[in-house]
């Protein structure tokens, strides 16, 4: 009698275990990349923010040291109030042609509020006399503020644009603005001539003029 003998079947080998670990590695290793790039991506808008406060810093160093050069700024500080996006024309060419102290300051915000839009993107300033000093003759600083369009997000929250409305406070016409990054800060000003009120008009005596 014929023994029949039972073949056990080879055990099936098992594959696509290195293919399958290669992509699992690779989607780990993008994950990996895309945080880095993201960390990078953070840290540069953060630089470049940083770039243009310090610009919008630097130009109201530049407004703070015309207004010096100005013999009679605080006289004429009305003359350097200017809101959002507003006209203006360069009026007199002080740089060539002796000016009164109004004259000066028209053509020196004229020319730097230029510097402002060329500075920055989409670039304004708005320039008001803070809301405490009520009195012309008494004020002794001037609030500016210069805002600016961030590539990198819409704006800043609204948090801190409450914070720095508040601090402002030269009423609804000195808000920054939605969709704006904006720097304030308020300049004191100076004068180099000393008012004499003998008579009913003011008049006002300037050294070296």
């Amino acid at each position: 009698m014929r023994r029949l003998t039972r073949i056990s079947a080879a055990p099936r080998r098992q594959r696509g275990i290195s293919l399958l670990e290669s992509l699992i590695a690779l989607v780990v290793a993008a994950l990996g990349i895309l945080g880095i790039v993201g960390v990078q991506l953070r840290t540069l808008s953060d630089t470049q923010t940083s770039v243009r406060r310090e610009q919008a810093i630097r130009l109201i160093e530049d407004l703070s040291e015309r207004m010096k050069v100005n013999p009679n700024a605080m006289a004429n500080m009305s003359s350097y109030v200017s809101g959002w996006d507003a006209t203006l024309s360069e009026g007199k060419k002080c740089s060539t042609a002796a000016c009164t102290g109004a004259e000066l300051a028209a053509y020196d915000l004229y020319l730097w509020k230029s510097f402002v839009r060329t500075a920055l993107p989409l670039g304004d300033a708005n320039l008001f006399v803070a809301a405490g000093e009520d009195v012309a003759n008494n004020r002794r600083q001037l609030g500016v503020m210069i805002r600016w369009r961030e590539n990198e997000r819409k704006g800043a929250d609204s948090s801190y644009l409450s914070g720095i409305n508040a601090a402002a406070d030269g009423g609804s016409s000195a808000s920054c603005g939605t969709g704006y990054t904006c720097h304030l800060q308020y300049i004191p000003v100076s004068a180099r001539c000393a008012p004499y009120k003998g008579t009913s008009t003011a008049r006002y005596f300037c050294p070296g003029v």
